[in-house]
């Protein structure tokens, strides 16, 4: 272990924040942050990286205002500072080699990319075209929701394995869509281009602070060895109890604004409810882990490779969690 190293395991999250050069203020109770005190480029320092990341793991989804200068170049070197940068999609490739263009909200609580093996550490999303109302997003604490689990609840879960694709959400949306949208209609198909699914577990343990989580979201397809009408009524269930207003916080978005959340340990809700207004946002995500359960047992694929869209990364864990 370094010297930086064990300084860091021995200071208060204050003190990490403080040598980052960063303060940061909570926006709830069980979710969400804002940073002030930086300037975000991809000149960062050491210190203020890992501050962001700590926080980041803290409070899962932290907000930075006043970030104008960022473009498309700068917002992706910025992310390169936190982690490693995954291709834009496994599927979408179409919109840029860098960055994930997204002109529509997904209007559904999802976790990103979660129908493949190495779910994404993080996402970066900077907002570009902003609507004069509406366009709102939510994101929700999976770890919130696991930790108010009744005790038997927690143990039934704990042992459970879900299926998710690409192919389970999507294909039913683009059959409700719209016909004479065929630019809607090409991104469905696109999306689901080349089908990927993979069985991962229901409650992960997080890779960086040891927490156990809920990994469901509308890529979630079926429960291993549950029938189909057991498979919804479960998932109703656990996704109520995840997007309890008490879980959640929303950010209005202005001129400006960058979030990052965490996608090991929330869900997010893009809010359509701006009419014909154009709402644009980019995203940049970071590699994350393979999801391992809390008997040690990765995730499996069963269709696809993501070799591709990103590498498998090692992420440390950081000190100071309770779960540790």
């Amino acid at each position: 272990m370094s010297v930086t190293e064990l300084e860091r395991v021995i200071q208060t999250p204050e003190q990490i924040y403080a040598a980052g050069g960063i303060t940061v203020h909570k926006v709830g109770e069980l979710i969400g942050a804002r940073i002030d005190g930086v300037h975000l480029s991809g000149d960062l320092s050491e210190e203020t990286a890992y501050a962001i990341n700590y926080a980041l793991a803290a409070h899962k989804v932290v907000f930075f205002q006043g970030q104008q200068h960022l473009d498309d170049t700068s917002q992706y070197e910025f992310a390169g500072t936190l982690g490693t940068q995954t291709t834009p999609h496994p599927t979408v490739k179409s919109r840029g080699d860098k960055l994930l263009v997204l002109d529509r909200a997904a209007n559904s609580w999802h976790t990103d990319v979660t129908f493949v093996d190495r779910i994404p550490k993080a996402s970066i999303l900077r907002a570009t075209t902003i609507p004069e109302y509406g366009g709102a997003t939510t994101w929700a604490s999976t770890t919130a929701a696991y930790d108010q689990l009744p005790p038997s609840l927690k143990v039934f879960v704990e042992n459970l394995r879900a299926v998710h694709t690409n192919a389970y959400d999507y294909a039913e949306v683009a059959n409700q869509a719209n016909p004479v949208d065929p630019e809607r209609l090409a991104y469905y198909a696109e999306f689901t281009r080349e089908i990927y699914e993979t069985e991962h577990p229901v409650v992960r343990i997080h890779p960086a602070t040891g927490e156990k989580t809920l990994l469901l979201g509308h890529f979630f397809k079926e429960f291993v060895g549950l029938k189909p009408s057991e498979s919804v009524a479960l998932y109703q269930i656990l996704q109520a109890r995840i997007i309890k207003l008490e879980n959640t916080v929303r950010w209005n978005w202005t001129a400006g604004d960058l979030a990052i959340w965490d996608n090991q340990a929330t869900q997010h809700y893009g809010i359509a409810d701006y009419g014909t207004q154009a709402r644009s946002v980019h995203r940049v995500t970071l590699a994350g882990d393979v999801p391992v359960d809390v008997h040690g047992e990765q995730s499996r694929i069963l269709q696809g490779d993501a070799a591709e869209y990103s590498i498998i990364a090692d992420i440390d864990r950081l000190p100071g969690f309770a779960a540790n």
